[in-house]
């Protein structure tokens, strides 16, 4: 990419200038000066949107500032940690067990009776009051929580629970690995 004469010298002029507001933001030479740097690859890859006629120092201006917030942004989300003592004090669960455990809960679901599947759904999942469940099913309130309850017995039963505690969530060897790393 080849670049105007005059839009380069005026470019290169608006450098020190840009160096100095730079510093001004960053408080730290190394850190303006690599702003400085992506300001400048900035406006050389996007020279063909400068309107000539126009700033080139404010353009300039322009992109390095909003470069810096853009930045400030980013930095404010992130954690210094150089020596890495603490991200190795982190550690996350493997992402595919509630995804399993969900396709299971859906399969058990489907092996229920119709209307203990329903129950279930209205009061456990929708969160409608045992009354409200019961009106909604045309059925009296004791009907709807002996459905609720087989539903939920016969659930445990086809996943195979035999303590909720310890069959929901991760599987004991994944929660001895967490507790070791931590």
């Amino acid at each position: 990419m080849t670049i105007d004469v005059t839009l380069r010298d005026s470019i290169l002029k608006a450098t020190p200038n840009l160096r100095a507001f730079a510093i001004s933001l960053t408080n730290n030479v190394d850190r303006a000066d690599d702003l400085v740097q992506e300001t400048l690859v900035r406006a050389i890859s996007n020279i063909h949107r400068f309107q000539p006629g126009t700033n080139m120092q404010a353009w300039l201006f322009t992109i390095l500032r909003n470069l810096f917030h853009s930045e400030y942004r980013k930095r404010r989300r992130e954690v210094e940690d150089a020596d890495g003592k603490y991200a190795a004090t982190l550690s996350v669960e493997p992402d595919q067990m509630p995804h399993l455990d969900f396709e299971d809960l859906q399969k058990a679901l489907t092996r229920l009776p119709h209307d203990q599947r329903e129950a279930l759904l209205l009061v456990g999942a929708s969160g409608f009051s045992y009354e409200q469940a019961a009106e909604i099913c045309g059925c009296a309130v004791g009907t709807i929580k002996s459905r609720v309850n087989r539903a939920r017995n016969r659930l445990a039963e086809l996943m195979h629970f035999t303590d909720l505690d310890e069959d929901l969530g991760a599987d004991r060897l994944t929660r001895s690995v967490m507790k070791a790393v931590a």
